[in-house]
């Protein structure tokens, strides 16, 4: 399984809530399981208690985003520090489950944890996955999308770093609003000159009342 695999866990993990929507999907042991993705061996360990602790570990994964969304790479790389600090694993190379044309192992690095719970585990991976992420395509590449009020987390894999959005649901959403806004501006500027025009009428007319009320 590849690094850049487990970076999915955190992204999952903190688009299970939307604040600015005041939605929140991890509310059950079943809604935690479902984030392991095909990882259901470990998954089945989730307990009452892990939902807490993933609520937990959400808002510090999102801070990550945030931080690396506003620019500040630094506190971005030292929030990961410290959840690999706190969460460790022990990187080992499988072998399971592939084979190749030869009958031989397909190689690839696996993330061994160790946790005391649930929680611990995905933190783990997750951490170690988002931290192999930054580290190979840069701080710039974990994004939060720019549809408001979304604030979903991505991560951007574009050739050219031009990712903004999380979904192509929310990109076509935003450029309706933007074209919107546009034919709105359009439609004020084409009206701005009938009402100076108006305006200029109504003020020679009231300069004539007044001069003819004089003499």
């Amino acid at each position: 399984m590849e690094l850049a695999y487990y970076s999915d866990y955190a992204v999952r993990l903190v688009n299970s809530e939307e604040p600015l929507r005041g939605k929140d999907s991890l509310t059950s042991v079943e809604a935690v399981r479902d984030l392991f993705g095909r990882n259901r061996h470990t998954a089945r360990r989730a307990t009452e208690a892990d939902v807490t602790r993933f609520r937990s570990l959400r808002t510090r994964l999102r801070a990550v985003f945030e931080a690396a969304d506003q620019g500040d790479e630094t506190l971005a790389v030292d929030l990961l520090n410290a959840l690999m600090l706190e969460f460790p694993v022990s990187p080992q190379i499988s072998g399971h489950d592939f084979r190749d044309d030869d009958g031989r192992p397909l190689w690839h690095m696996h993330l061994a944890d160790h946790p005391s719970n649930v929680t611990a585990g995905f933190a783990a991976i997750a951490s170690m996955g988002l931290a192999f992420h930054l580290t190979e395509y840069g701080v710039d590449r974990l994004g939060l999308c720019e549809a408001a009020p979304c604030r979903n987390a991505y991560l951007d894999t574009s050739t050219n770093r031009s990712r903004r959005y999380c979904s192509d649901r929310c990109a076509t959403r935003a450029n309706v609003a933007a074209y919107r806004a546009r034919k709105r501006q359009e439609a004020d500027r084409s009206e701005r000159p009938g009402r100076t025009e108006r305006t200029g009428l109504a003020a020679d007319s009231a300069q004539r009342t007044s001069a003819n009320g004089e003499r």
